[in-house]
């Protein structure tokens, strides 16, 4: 372990838990980036703020997920 890591990971281990999630989050984030998980991620999140407003509108009406699952089982079984 080079010094540079072993003196962050000690900073580290002094902030509070709610602090090292955070980092480690933020850490595990940037291992995952790449432009294109950013665009499928922004499409999710477009997606899904478009669903809450028709949902909070009234234009779109949620349903029982037992009713739901009944048809699937019953339209696959």
């Amino acid at each position: 372990m080079s010094t540079l890591l072993k003196e962050l990971s000690n900073q580290a281990n002094s902030l509070t838990p709610a602090e090292r999630a955070e980092l480690a989050h933020n850490l595990i984030v940037s291992l995952e980036d790449t432009s294109e998980e950013n665009d499928i991620g922004l499409a999710w999140e477009i997606e899904i703020e478009k669903r809450v407003k028709d949902i909070k509108s009234g234009k779109a009406k949620g349903r029982p997920a037992e009713e739901i699952l009944s048809e699937i089982r019953a339209k696959y079984s």
